[in-house]
């Protein structure tokens, strides 16, 4: 495999499981020495395990991106370690069972729900920059790829704090760009749909993916494989003019209207031309 990370060090968050266990053992195939940063250490730990037994370079950080001081430390760390940092995936984002069942509609809605949102999804991803960019800066630059969702470009019945987080970290990226596109570097989103996740697989009825399915314009659901080449792409040089974009990655999902399959259904029931 090609090796055009080689010699970058990149900091992964929510890597212990799912799309950011992917993406960290991508970007290390790919030459990149890899921070899998989670809350949960120990699962950061067995995954970074796993990706040093290929061969790949891998380590595993603990830390809370809701505690400024936990976030400074570790970015404090990871550059006396390694004396750079090149890549960043903005990848972890807060999403229990119980958080959904608190973030409902506006008039539902828990305020603590809101609360964590925010904290996880915008602030997280803001301190985390924050305190790596000053070093990303004296290392001549570097990407930044933050992970939104098609919630942060449409509106929905629930799930109003996700949403609204996700919205807000669109305009983060977009801040980032602007304010130090001219010091190398670039920060771009990606607004991820409904991907085949271990968790995914285990817990979405098979009629939920159906109904997602038919308003995608692939011919498959993704996988967490997807999202990882997408990242490592604007993770290269081969991005390089890149930069404040915001790129759905979600087989066409949000790329059509949305009447688009309960006309495809009348179509088929009663012929195109008797409309």
């Amino acid at each position: 495999m090609s090796r055009p990370l080689e010699g970058k060090v990149a900091i992964v968050t929510g890597a212990g499981q799912g799309i950011g266990t992917e993406v960290a053992g991508l970007l290390a195939q790919r030459g990149a020495t890899v921070v899998l940063a989670d809350i949960n250490a120990d699962r950061a730990a067995g995954a970074a395990a796993a990706i040093r037994a290929t061969g790949a370079s891998a380590v595993a950080v603990g830390f809370d991106l809701t505690r400024e001081d936990q976030v400074a430390d570790a970015v404090a760390r990871i550059a006396a370690d390694y004396g750079r940092i090149d890549i960043i995936h903005n990848n972890a984002a807060f999403q229990t069972e119980a958080q959904r069942q608190q973030d409902l509609d506006v008039i539902h809605l828990q305020t603590q729900a809101w609360d964590m949102a925010f904290a996880v999804n915008v602030r997280g991803p803001m301190l985390l920059c924050k305190y790596a960019l000053p070093t990303m800066i004296a290392g001549g630059g570097g990407s930044i790829i933050h992970s939104s969702s098609g919630f942060g470009l449409l509106g929905e019945t629930t799930l109003t704090a996700y949403g609204s987080s996700k919205a807000a970290l669109i305009n983060l990226s977009r801040f980032i760009a602007t304010q130090y596109g001219k010091q190398h570097i670039r920060s771009n989103v990606i607004a991820i749909g409904f991907v085949l996740s271990d968790n995914a697989v285990e817990t979405v009825p098979q009629a939920a993916k159906d109904v997602l399915l038919a308003h995608h314009l692939s011919p498959a659901l993704g996988t967490p494989e997807d999202i990882a080449h997408v990242v490592a792409f604007l993770a290269s040089d081969e991005a390089r003019f890149i930069n404040g974009a915001l790129i759905p990655v979600d087989g066409g999902f949000t790329a059509h209207q949305p009447s688009m399959v309960d006309f495809q259904r009348l179509f088929a029931e009663v012929g195109s031309n008797k409309l």
